[in-house]
């Protein structure tokens, strides 16, 4: 069993440490007595929102930077213990329409942050933030790390980069890192405004607006969900587990829902809310990958991780959030 409490008095270091993951993450780890830098652009195209750190900005140092400035993040990797990765442009639309900026924050960022790292720190210990996006339109169900990668997007390509030069420097450099292969997060900090991060989002907010649920295709895509608070569980296990140097590991659930399965489960939540099925819009259709959700087996093996909060439980979590915090996440 992990023990948290190894983290009391660590320097710690979250890139994208305003956003959603990110600040969840920060909040348990100030409740562990680490010592927390939060790095962000707090551009607002991103996830950041100060917001989502109201609670614990006293007990946090926050820099306003970009993962990008190579001398920022030079500076600041110096003395820190562990590295949790997370800043990253998340929108799959948006990397096919400014591939430049995708590839420069997923891929060429994330080289610069390692080479930091072995310039300044090698002692430190990474966890990378990955995605499933990047094995693509799935070949067989549950999806192991044995799976084909094929990206069907510039997000999933430059990811799998950025997550490779995170391996690489543990491999030749002794930089010790791993890595999360993310599926679909969720919970209270998550941007809602639009799909940049998750659409899950935008239903919610449809929901406490008095709108209708969007669901695309015929509903039936299959998919899997984490609730953040096992995502921030998985993230300290790989930090604080020797086991999880130079390795991938899948992130996922049993729980397994078709898009249909999940609007009515938010509906039920209300009920005096709807969700209609609707035509793909063309530029998502041909980036949508079907039904997806993962094995888990190898990280639950190794480290012991398993999903504890059920979706239900999760999404009602959720609203209730958005329902009294709304007007911090988007405009009435």
């Amino acid at each position: 069993m992990t023990d948290y409490h190894n983290m009391q008095g660590k320097e710690v270091l979250i890139t994208g440490g305003v956003g959603f993951i990110g600040s969840n993450l920060a909040r348990r780890l100030v409740m562990f007595g680490a010592k927390v830098t939060l790095v962000d652009s707090l551009i607002p195209l991103y996830g950041g929102n100060l917001h989502n750190i109201k609670d614990i900005k006293d007990q946090v140092t926050v820099n306003i930077s970009d993962v990008r400035d190579p001398f920022a993040m030079a500076y600041l990797i110096q003395g820190k213990d562990y590295l949790f990765n997370l800043a990253g442009q998340t929108s799959h639309l948006d990397s096919m329409t400014n591939p430049q900026a995708d590839i420069d924050i997923n891929a060429a960022a994330q080289l610069s942050i390692l080479e930091a790292c072995r310039q300044h720190n090698q002692k430190i210990k990474i966890v990378f933030a990955s995605t499933r996006q990047l094995y693509g339109k799935p070949e067989y169900l549950p999806v192991d790390e044995a799976h084909p990668i094929r990206p069907v997007d510039v997000n999933g390509i430059n990811k799998l980069a950025g997550e490779w030069y995170h391996l690489l420097y543990n491999n030749v450099y002794g930089i010790r890192a791993c890595a999360l292969r993310l599926t679909n997060t969720y919970g209270p900090g998550m941007r809602v405004k639009d799909a940049r991060q998750t659409f899950l989002g935008i239903w919610i907010r449809n929901i406490i607006e008095g709108k209708p649920i969007l669901v695309f295709g015929d509903g039936l895509q299959l998919r899997d969900f984490n609730y953040v608070d096992d995502v921030v569980d998985a993230l300290l296990m790989a930090a604080l587990d020797a086991k999880a140097d130079g390795q991938v590991f899948n992130l996922g659930s049993k729980e397994v829902v078709s898009l249909n399965q999940l609007a009515q489960m938010l509906s039920e939540l209300r009920p005096e809310s709807s969700y209609e099925i609707v035509p793909f819009p063309p530029e998502r259709k041909v980036i949508d990958i079907g039904d997806y959700y993962s094995n888990y087996d190898k990280f639950q093996t190794a480290l012991g991780w398993q999903p504890t909060i059920d979706l239900k439980q999760g999404l009602a979590a959720s609203l209730g959030y958005y329902e009294k915090n709304s007007a911090y996440y988007w405009e009435p």
